[in-house]
């Protein structure tokens, strides 16, 4: 697929990042080690390959994060993310590895087969038992989408969702947005994949599928085209991050994190998000 942000006419929504993009995490942010005096050269950095950095996410890697599947091609927002990374530390693009990891494997307890993760993954306390994270490279908010003949399509509240038969991967925080957010009167339906969880709802197995912003900006303007953005929910606490992921105590975080707070401080990050993430007008907020 060429390199491309999601056009207009495919997203019709905003990912409303204009207030957060590029900005640091809050004070109530959970800690991530300091990189302050630490030798971050590719020379100094004990990766598991000398002279390679080995970089994990899932398979398949969904757009707008990736493109057709293909993490080395340096497309979508979290492959050209981690190539800023690799660069930041001193890494060219040939000395990069990929490797695929499941999502609930790359943040289960025990060692891992990268040096490090980069596949949506939200940071929480809970995940912080068992992986180590970098400083956030996006604030992301979570969305329910339905197909446009559903009863919840026209939804405008929480207490619109009450009723609905929702879904969304398993281990992720959409499927806890569900159980903590919008809590709705009958259980939530878990997939092993987006994949699954969207034929669900092309099947009219779940009224709705909660996925981050700019996913259901894609899904709702190139997958599924009778699906429509139902709206944003309401954002809880300390924004929702993602970070990349690291082995529990990993000698690598501090200076991944001190790479990432550079892409945010020089602008890439920002940058990144309007090349490859929608920045258009129109995704309620569901009160």
């Amino acid at each position: 697929m060429p390199s491309r942000s999601i056009p207009v006419a495919l997203a019709g929504a905003s990912v409303l990042l204009a207030a957060v993009a590029g900005c640091a995490p809050q004070e109530s942010t959970p800690s991530t080690p300091s990189a302050s005096g630490l030798a971050c050269g590719k020379d100094a950095l004990k990766t598991r390959t000398g002279g390679k950095l080995t970089i994990g996410t899932d398979d398949p890697a969904y757009e707008p994060w990736f493109t057709e599947n293909k993490p080395e091609n340096g497309k979508g927002f979290e492959s050209a993310v981690a190539y800023a990374v690799a660069e930041k530390l001193g890494y060219a693009r040939a000395d990069v590895v990929w490797t695929r990891v499941t999502f609930n494997n790359a943040i289960a307890p025990g060692p891992k087969p990268f040096d490090f993760d980069i596949n949506q993954f939200s940071v929480t306390e809970e995940r912080r038992k068992a992986v180590d994270f970098s400083s956030p490279y996006y604030l992301v908010r979570q969305t329910v989408i339905a197909l446009k003949g559903s009863k919840i399509a026209g939804a405008k509240s929480l207490a619109d969702l009450k009723g609905a038969t929702l879904g969304a991967q398993v281990g992720t925080t959409s499927y806890q947005a569900i159980t903590d957010v919008i809590k709705p009167s009958g259980k939530p339906q878990v997939y092993n994949s987006n994949d699954d969880a969207k034929k669900a709802l092309q099947n009219g197995q779940i009224d709705g599928l909660v996925v981050d912003l700019p996913t259901a900006f894609y899904i709702t303007g190139a997958e599924i085209t009778d699906a429509t953005i139902v709206g944003q929910l309401p954002q809880v606490g300390v924004p929702e991050q993602f970070g990349l992921v690291l082995d529990k105590d990993s000698p690598l975080t501090g200076c991944v994190t001190q790479a990432v707070d550079a892409l945010r401080n020089d602008g890439k990050l920002t940058e990144l998000e309007k090349q490859w993430l929608a920045q258009t007008a129109g995704a309620p907020e569901l009160t």
